[in-house]
């Protein structure tokens, strides 16, 4: 079983309201079993919703309580994304999941890049809240630029 980020396959649930209709991840799952999520949703987030980024740290920091995800407008979102975070995992447990592609650069699903916390579209090595727990747990995560 494969977790995808519900944007990737068209899902209207990014912060803007929007979804990513994405070519390559619908070429690569198709004759596969997968279910998409968004971590965000899940944490009991609106669609459409600030912005937010991760600041001072990365999703590992979140996870430790080290570091923080902030909406643009200053509110604290962290919870949220730790519960998000925790729903996709317990899905993947119980889906018997194996691996996973979610949206990168975003601060949930971000396997290798996320944005820098500075909102000026400045990005920055590191994992977002739901792609660390995932790993943590083995879960093979990718995100679309790596198909």
């Amino acid at each position: 079983m494969i977790l995808v980020s519900a944007c990737l396959v068209g899902v209207n649930c990014r912060y803007n309201g929007e979804g990513n209709n994405h070519p390559d991840v619908l070429a690569y799952l198709k004759d596969k079993q997968w279910i998409p999520i968004c971590p965000e949703q899940l944490g009991g987030l609106p669609t459409p919703r600030s912005p937010a980024e991760i600041t001072n740290g990365d999703g590992a920091d979140v996870l430790s309580k080290e570091a923080s995800v902030v909406t643009q407008d200053g509110l604290d979102v962290s919870e949220s994304f730790i519960r998000g975070a925790e729903e996709t995992l317990h899905i993947a447990q119980l889906s018997r999941a194996t691996e996973a592609i979610l949206k990168e650069r975003s601060p949930s699903c971000g396997s290798c890049q996320i944005y820098d916390g500075s909102f000026e579209g400045k990005k920055k090595l590191g994992s977002g809240v739901t792609a660390t727990l995932l790993k943590l747990h083995g879960i093979q995560v990718r995100s679309e630029e790596d198909l």
